[in-house]
C-alpha cells in the first residue's frame, strides 16, 4: 500500500475533475440506490465498512449473465457452458490484476473473507502440532480470531495476540516479542474494520518470515480504499470480500502463494474439485479448482470482476485521495463537537471514524441519525477484544466510500448535534 497522503495532498487530489461543492464525488451518480430517500431525507450512507452500495455497472453485469450467459462451468461441452467458463475465469484474472498476483491461478473464489480464513484454517491448519502457535493482533475482526481458536482446540496449538496502543496502533515491540520459533502463522488485518488503522503489513510480514512463520492478511477493509500488491507485501495468504468492494454479497477471494497452494489438502469434497473418483479412492484437481467444490457463485464472480473493473477505471489512488479528504474533514468536524470522543487515532488510517458521544449509547445515536437519513454502524463491529481493550461496549462508526461527499459529513454532524439536544447533553 502506498504511503498515506497528507491532508493537503488528499484535498488537492480529491478536488481534481469533480463537481463543484465541498468534497463532491463525481461517482455518486453511478449508484442507483443513493437516489432514493430514506425517512423522507437524502440518504447519507456511511456504513460502508459493513457493505458498500453497488454501481450500475455491477448490477448490469449480474443481470446480463443470467439473461445471456447462464450455464454451469468447467464440465459442459456446449457453447454456453464454455462461454460461462470463460467469463468466470476472466473474473479470476481480474482479481489477480487487482492484487497483482504472480499468477491468477493463485486465486481461489470463496464466499468472502470469513470463508477464506476458515479455508486456510481447515487445510493448512491440518499440519499444526500441539504447542505450535498462531499470532494475531488485538484489533482483529472475529473472523480472524474464531477460526484459529477452533483450530487450536482441534490440534493443541496455542493462539496468542499482540497488544495495541491506546491510539489504536499495533504495539510493534510486543509483536516482535510474541514471535518465536513456535510461531507457525501470523494473522493480521490490513486495515482495522473498527478503527481504520492501516497496519505496516510489509514490515510485519518481513518480521514474521524472519521468525519462520507464514502470514495471512485480512484485506476486507483494504481492497476498496487503496492499491494492494501481494508481491510487494510478500504475504502468503490474502483474503477479501466482494461486497465491500462494490460487488455482490456471497463472493470473495483468497490469494495463496503458489508454492503453498500446491501443498494444501482439499477442503470440501464434491464435483469439480476432483480428477478421478472410484470407490477405492479419489484424486484431486490442481490449482484453485481443488478448493471450489460444487457449482460456485458464477454470477457473483462475474459481477465481482465488473466491480474490480469499475474501481480500476477510476484509479485506487484517486479513490484513496478522495476518502482521505473525507476522513480528514469528518475528523476535524467531530473534534469540534463537545462531548465527542474519537476511538482510534492512529497516524495512518483509511476511511473509518469511530467515536462515542457522552451520555448517549451508540445504538441510540444510530437510531437518531437514521431519522435524519444517516446510516452508520453502532456496536462492537465484530471486534469485542478490541472494545475490551478500550473498556467500552462499542462505538458509533461512520465509514466512507468513493460516493460520499461533504453533505454526508454535514448530515452526520447535524445528526449528532440533534441527538445531544434530545438527550440534553
Amino acid at each position: 500500500m502506498n504511503a498515506p497522503l497528507t491532508t493537503q495532498q488528499s484535498a488537492r487530489l480529491a478536488a481534481d475533475s469533480i463537481p463543484e461543492g465541498r468534497l463532491a464525488s463525481p461517482w455518486a451518480a453511478d449508484f442507483p440506490i443513493l437516489a432514493r430517500p430514506v425517512r423522507k431525507r437524502r440518504l447519507s450512507y456511511l456504513d460502508n465498512g459493513a457493505t458498500t452500495q453497488k454501481p450500475r455497472a455491477v448490477i448490469q453485469a449480474m443481470e446480463a449473465f443470467y439473461e445471456q450467459s447462464n450455464a454451469n462451468i468447467h464440465r459442459g461441452v456446449h457453447w454456453l457452458s464454455q462461454h460461462a467458463t470463460d467469463l468466470y475465469e476472466q473474473a479470476r484474472e481480474r482479481v489477480g490484476t487487482l492484487l497483482n498476483t504472480p499468477d491468477s491461478q493463485d486465486v481461489i473464489f470463496t464466499r468472502g473473507t470469513t470463508e477464506s480464513i476458515n479455508l486456510v484454517a481447515q487445510t493448512w491448519g491440518q499440519s499444526l502440532q500441539p504447542g505450535d502457535e498462531i499470532l494475531v493482533t488485538g484489533m482483529e475482526h472475529h473472523s480472524n480470531i474464531v477460526p484459529w481458536q477452533l483450530l487450536c482446540e482441534r490440534t493443541g496449538a496455542v493462539l496468542r495476540h499482540a497488544r495495541i496502543t491506546d491510539t489504536g496502533e499495533l504495539d510493534l515491540d510486543d509483536f516482535r516479542a510474541q514471535l518465536n520459533p513456535r510461531t507457525r502463522l501470523v494473522g493480521l488485518a490490513h486495515v482495522s474494520n473498527a478503527l481504520g488503522t492501516v497496519n505496516p503489513v510489509a514490515d510485519l510480514v518481513r518480521l514474521a518470515h524472519e521468525a519462520g512463520a507464514l502470514v495471512l492478511v485480512d484485506g476486507a477493509q483494504a481492497v476498496a480504499h487503496a492499491p494492494v500488491d501481494v508481491q510487494a507485501l510478500d504475504c502468503d495468504f490474502y483474503a477479501f470480500s466482494g461486497h465491500k468492494l462494490y460487488g455482490p454479497t456471497g463472493i470473495g477471494a483468497l490469494y495463496v502463494r503458489g508454492s503453498i497452494l500446491g501443498s494444501l489438502p482439499p477442503w470440501q469434497g464434491g464435483g469439480d474439485m476432483i480428477r478421478t473418483v472410484s470407490f477405492e479412492g479419489s484424486t484431486w484437481a490442481s490449482g484453485p479448482q481443488r478448493f471450489e467444490a460444487g457449482t460456485p457463485n458464477i454470477g457473483g464472480s462475474i459481477a465481482l470482476g465488473a466491480a474490480i473493473d469499475y474501481v480500476l477505471s477510476i484509479g485506487l489512488d484517486r479513490i484513496a485521495a478522495h476518502e482521505a479528504a473525507l476522513l480528514d474533514d469528518a475528523t476535524e468536524r467531530m473534534r469540534e463537537l463537545p462531548g465527542v470522543r474519537l476511538i482510534g487515532t492512529a497516524r495512518h488510517k483509511a476511511g473509518i471514524l469511530s467515536f462515542l458521544v457522552d451520555g448517549i449509547h451508540p445504538h441510540d445515536l444510530g437510531t437518531i441519525l437514521d431519522t435524519e437519513g444517516v446510516a452508520i454502524r453502532a456496536g462492537h463491529h465484530c471486534a469485542m477484544p478490541l472494545m475490551s481493550h478500550f473498556g467500552i461496549p462499542g462505538t458509533a462508526r461512520a465509514s466512507f466510500a468513493l460516493y460520499n461527499d461533504g453533505r454526508d459529513i454535514d448530515a452526520l454532524v447535524a445528526g449528532v448535534r440533534k441527538a445531544q439536544k434530545l438527550f440534553g447533553v
